[in-house]
C-alpha cells in the first residue's frame, strides 16, 4: 500500500516538473525576413537575442492581428518603425482614447 501511494506522488510530480519545463521554452525565429513592413500595421515589438534560449538575433514585429513577422534586428528600416510603436502605446495608453489607430494595441 505504502508503495502505491509512494509511486502516485512520484508520478504527479514528475508530471508537475514537465509541464513548468514545458511552460518555459521560448517562441523563437528560425528564419527572418528582410523585407520592410508597413509601420501603420506594427503595434507591438520584442527582441529575440541568439543564446538566450533561441538560435538567432531577430526583432520579432506583432501586427495590429497578432501576427508576429520576424524580422533583422538590425536593418535601418526596423528602428523607425520601433520609434512609431513606442509612440503610439504612449498616445493609446489613455484610457479615454478609442481612435482607430489603437486598435489592436495593448493596453499596459
Amino acid at each position: 500500500m505504502d508503495a502505491k501511494i509512494f509511486l502516485s506522488i512520484v508520478l504527479i510530480s514528475c508530471c508537475c516538473c514537465c509541464m513548468v519545463a514545458r511552460a518555459q521554452i521560448p517562441d523563437c525565429c528560425l528564419t527572418v525576413r528582410n523585407k520592410s513592413v508597413d509601420k501603420i500595421r506594427v503595434v507591438d515589438y520584442r527582441h529575440q537575442i541568439a543564446g538566450q534560449g533561441c538560435l538567432i538575433d531577430a526583432t520579432i514585429l506583432v501586427t495590429r492581428h497578432g501576427r508576429e513577422l520576424c524580422v533583422p534586428m538590425n536593418e535601418p528600416w526596423v528602428s523607425p518603425v520601433m520609434t512609431h510603436v513606442d509612440k503610439l502605446k504612449k498616445r493609446c495608453k489613455k484610457v479615454e482614447n478609442q481612435e482607430r489607430r489603437c486598435f489592436g494595441v495593448k493596453r499596459e
